[in-house]
């Protein structure tokens, strides 16, 4: 999601000087070392500590006693000022650290030593465990005398000792070429094809006339065979490729390969299991998300912990939260809910969509050809609720929607009835961190007409499906939906501050014309009444031409909307042109799937790629799909199975950004407690935790200090530092758990 900048993180307030800027005529960073006294041969200046941290000599290097119990990584901290750099220009960040006892994390940074102490790059190795010696190479932002190498130590519960030497940061050296390990050259979905469904492969070769390919089962014997077709150089990889169409080979099976031009994809299978599987392990993501209760081991093995925010030393709890200075004189109770990405915060307008795109889920098993609610049912994702009579993912989306009621303003207060923006952090925390370790004081944060209406569209959505099976529950959830109704008329541009990203996102929008829609939407499928169809009908966003090369998102709910007026039942007036407007955009996305050589229906302009690329094309996908749910057309069921392909590996990386999923697979999200990357005593994401993708902005140091200059599919790198393209979140998975959902349908 696009909601963050670059946190600000201070590493010492004690010098308070002014950024001063470098001549426009510098063009270049000589190739000298930047730091003073690196090596630490007779004595530790010009290097300083924070005032809790003891440093000195010992065997020619710097050691520093830290403290235990410090809250944040900042907290206690090693570093020198005033160094010099070049925007532009690259250098090399090298040095060698080490802890004891073992397993300590040390975030190392390069960034301003005077407000607003901007981080340019950052690493976060664990000491004596990662190795001893690192280098690394990144290019300046900026230009600056004020710059800082800064180690930070904090966070950690016991003390410990940290020693370091040969600190070097080398100015003009060339930069850091990276190169992706991308495995064979012919792309295939690594996960599995359906038997009667679409079978595409991209090959990336030099040639530019067709090649003999051949499909080979487990045991190498020849099964299928055929001539690839050029398609000439793709603009979102830079590559020459070729298209391979091997549909017609539908028999089941594990272990195939396909080659040409000399090479051998990675293994697939032929079959509808995973997906199956993968219906259900990316709903799962969600229980291991939840704030507030105690991870259950014996459900989820390896990722038991204890609960998060829930008043217990050292969190200062979601129990009892204040306002921001100056917001609000009221505390509120929002326990409970997901987290909502790689950090502690909860966000009502990203915690909003989610949660009505796994209702939507569960609604389009109830209305379409091809739905199976049962798959979804009581004791499908043995979370703590299975076996109360209640379909697991409603108990799942239930967790979320206590939190959502909670956020709204109290009766009495001013702004009665809206919804509270977000609430998290005061400040930013490092990695890693448990939900049960975190120290921050939480705050709530103004409330915002988007996420008024967010919880309107949800909490009507939630009374239609829940009045089955807790028919009190349902009637409090219209009754909040419509009082934030009324609140968001009455307020209808308070939005949420675009700078208020300190401590969590901002997830700033400065339009509600299309939340307005959508709730409007929910509210009349839910009741019927006139007012709200009217509503609708009269919306600008009602017939406005809303699939867009983009996709929809927490920021753009139109579709939100569209979708479900389009196959949720009901009376609207001129329907039929809500549903031929979804066919007509599914075409679009047809078309751009059919003119792609990697066969997504996603081709942003520019080759931009956004900040969570990849649900951007499951939101394309959904559309597709849903066109197929309105017309049985079968483009439109292979169309919305192809999209798949790219996220499993048919992409130009060659690899599944599926955790779990695929020979070569992201495992290193950006996450505080799925953080094995950094501390092997916690786990990688659970299997069906969707990565964030290629983001051509590459907003986070560390991507930027090996991805400048990306192309479209390579603006990724499977890191856990790098939180613009590498972060899960609850949005990104809600749009894989749809697509699964769909594609195990139709098995």
């Amino acid at each position: 999601m696009k909601r963050r900048r670059t946190a600000l993180l201070s590493l010492t307030a004690l010098l308070g000087s002014a950024l001063v800027g470098l001549p426009a005529s510098q063009a270049a960073a000589d190739e000298v070392e930047q730091v003073r006294n690196g090596t630490f041969d007779t004595t530790t200046a010009p290097w300083w500590t924070s005032s809790n941290v003891t440093a000195g000599l010992s065997d020619g290097q710097l050691c520093a006693d830290v403290p235990g119990g410090t809250a944040n990584r900042w907290d206690a901290a090693v570093g020198q000022n005033d160094l010099t750099l070049v925007k532009g220009e690259s250098y090399r960040f090298s040095f060698t650290a080490k802890g004891a006892p073992d397993g300590h994390v040390a975030r190392a940074i390069v960034g301003l030593s005077v407000a607003p102490y901007d981080t340019w790059f950052e690493v976060s190795p664990q000491l004596s465990v990662s190795g001893n010696a690192y280098s690394y190479t990144f290019t300046s932002p900026v230009d600056t005398t004020q710059g800082q190498v800064g180690f930070q130590l904090g966070g950690s519960a016991e003390p410990f000792r940290f020693c370091m030497d040969d600190v070097s940061l080398l100015g003009g050296v060339p930069p850091e070429v990276y190169e992706p390990d991308t495995g064979p050259r012919v792309r295939v979905n690594q996960v599995a094809y359906l038997p009667a469904g679409p079978k595409n492969a991209t090959l990336v070769t030099d040639a530019t006339t067709k090649l003999p390919w051949q499909l080979k089962n487990a045991g190498g014997t020849v099964v299928a065979h055929g001539w690839t077709v050029p398609r000439g150089t793709d603009a979102s990889s830079g590559q020459n490729v070729h298209s391979i169409d091997f549909g017609a080979h539908r028999k089941r099976g594990t272990g195939y390969t396909l080659v040409a031009d000399g090479e051998a994809s990675r293994p697939f299978d032929i079959g509808t299991g995973a997906y199956d599987r993968l219906r259900l392990d990316a709903a799962k993501y969600y229980y291991t998300q939840r704030s507030g209760i105690a991870i259950r081991d014996d459900l989820r093995p390896g990722y038991g912990r204890p609960a998060g925010h829930v008043d217990v030393a050292p969190n200062q709890g979601d129990g009892n939260v204040p306002c921001q200075p100056g917001v609000c004189d009221y505390t509120l109770d929002v326990t409970g809910g997901w987290y909502d990405a790689g950090d502690h915060g909860k966000y009502v307008v990203n915690g909003g969509i989610s949660t009505w795109e796994l209702l939507s889920t569960y609604e389009r098993a109830l209305h379409a050809r091809t739905g199976r609610p049962a798959a979804l049912g009581d004791g499908t994702l043995a979370i703590p609720e299975s076996g109360n009579k209640v379909p697991d993912l409603l108990d799942e989306v239930r967790w979320e929607l206590d939190f959502l009621l909670k956020m709204q303003v109290p009766d009495g207060k001013p702004l009665a009835g809206m919804a509270h923006h977000k609430m998290h952090d005061e400040q930013w925390t490092g990695l890693p961190l448990l939900p049960s370790d975190d120290p921050q004081k939480r705050e709530l944060h103004p409330p915002s007409t988007q996420a008024t209406l967010n919880l309107a569209a949800t909490a009507a959505q939630a009374a239609r499906l829940y009045r089955p099976y807790d028919k009190a529950f349902a009637a409090q959830a219209l009754a909040a939906a419509r009082k934030a109704w009324t609140a968001a008329l009455a307020h209808p541009a308070r939005y949420a501050d675009p700078d208020d990203g300190i401590g969590g996102g901002a997830y700033a929008d400065s339009d509600a014309t299309d939340e307005f829609y959508w709730a409007a939407a929910e509210l009349y499928l839910t009741t019927g009444e006139k007012p709200f169809a009217d509503h609708v009908l009269n919306s600008p966003v009602h017939t406005a031409d809303i699939f867009g090369p983009l996709g929809y998102d927490w920021a753009r709910t139109a579709a939100a909307a569209r979708l479900d007026l389009a196959t949720v039942p009901n009376r609207l007036p001129g329907r039929d042109k809500v549903r031929q407007s979804v066919v007509k955009g599914a075409d679009r996305y047809l078309a751009t799937l059919t003119a792609h050589p990697y066969g997504m229906p996603y081709a942003p302009a520019d080759n931009v790629y956004d900040w969570g690329s990849n649900h951007q094309i499951l939101h394309n996908a959904v559309v597709i799909a849903s066109a197929y749910d309105i017309t049985g057309g079968s483009k439109y069921r292979d169309g919305a199975l192809q999209s798949m392909d790219y996220l499993f590996g048919r992409n130009a990386l060659n690899i599944s950004y599926v955790t779990g999923y695929g020979e070569v697979d992201a495992k290193n999200q950006h996450s505080r407690w799925y953080a094995r990357q950094l501390d092997a005593s916690l786990p990688n994401p659970p299997d069906g935790t969707l990565a964030g993708g290629p983001n051509s902005s590459i907003q986070d140091p560390y991507a930027q200090s090996k991805l400048q200059g990306c192309v479209g599919q390579f603006c990724y790198i499977d890191d856990i530092q790098s939180w613009s393209t590498n972060e899960h979140t609850i949005n990104w998975n809600s749009a894989l758990t749809r697509m699964a959902s769909f594609v195990a349908d139709q098995g």
